[in-house]
């Protein structure tokens, strides 16, 4: 019994000190309306289960497809809370930007120095092939990870990146013309981006080259900025 307490004890101590768990807790507020009412209140995402069963797919998420197939009750969350709220910073040594930062990354510096700057999309091809902020190039995070039948995906992800593959096997690689980069995937509740970020930097990626979008595809398309259109 001493064991099982323990046990909990640390979870829930653990838990208190990732911020990132409290999206799936109850935090229990008292709220004071203007004239003194005091009212109790749990916060929490508010998911639907039903709605977590639904395909995370570019075609889920097309406007045909959410006006004719998706519950009324679905229509509105279905979209974020399949994903994990994302923090504001990864670190305090990676900047976090908005539309308008960038905005300027792309008319000052990837559009005019490509060889040295990229935005850089993280979601898989057909996401990119659906819809993604124009100029920013396509790099999945599973072409990252070194797979023998996927070479070709993998070579082109570290080339777009700037990054020269010295050692496949000891994963050695050299970092000299990494390019200064911006990651984004689908929006604040897109773990993508981060986690690419994060496991470029176990590789080595100077922090001090990496930005990362984290509004990404969704604050991009809410502030009616240009998105591309899907390949024929």
């Amino acid at each position: 019994m001493k064991k099982l307490l323990l046990i909990l004890f640390i979870s829930i101590y653990a838990n208190a000190l990732n911020p990132i768990s409290l999206q799936y807790m109850e935090i229990d507020v008292v709220h004071t309306y203007l004239d003194g009412k005091k009212e109790n209140y749990k916060i929490q995402r508010n998911i639907d289960k039903n709605c977590m069963d639904i395909p995370m797919s570019p075609e889920s998420f097309s406007e045909e497809n959410i006006k004719d197939n998706i519950s009324k009750e679905c229509k509105k969350i279905f979209i974020t809370t399949k994903g994990v709220i994302q923090p504001l910073y990864i670190n305090d040594k990676i900047k976090t930007l908005a539309e308008i930062e960038v905005l300027d990354f792309i008319y000052n510096k990837s559009s005019k120095e490509p060889e040295k700057y990229a935005l850089i999309d993280t979601r898989k091809f057909s996401w990119f092939e659906d819809e993604t902020i124009p100029s920013a190039l396509n790099v999945p995070f599973e072409d990252l990870v070194y797979d023998e039948d996927f070479k070709d995906e993998f070579g082109k992800a570290y080339s777009n990146l700037g990054i020269k593959i010295v050692d496949i096997e000891k994963n050695k690689f050299d970092f000299t013309n990494a390019k200064n980069v911006v990651f984004f995937c689908n929006g604040p509740w897109c773990p993508i981006s981060s986690k690419s970020i994060d496991y470029l930097l176990k590789l080595g990626y100077p922090e001090n080259k990496i930005m990362w979008y984290r509004g990404g595809m969704l604050d991009w398309s809410a502030m009616s900025l240009t998105t591309t259109k899907k390949m024929k």
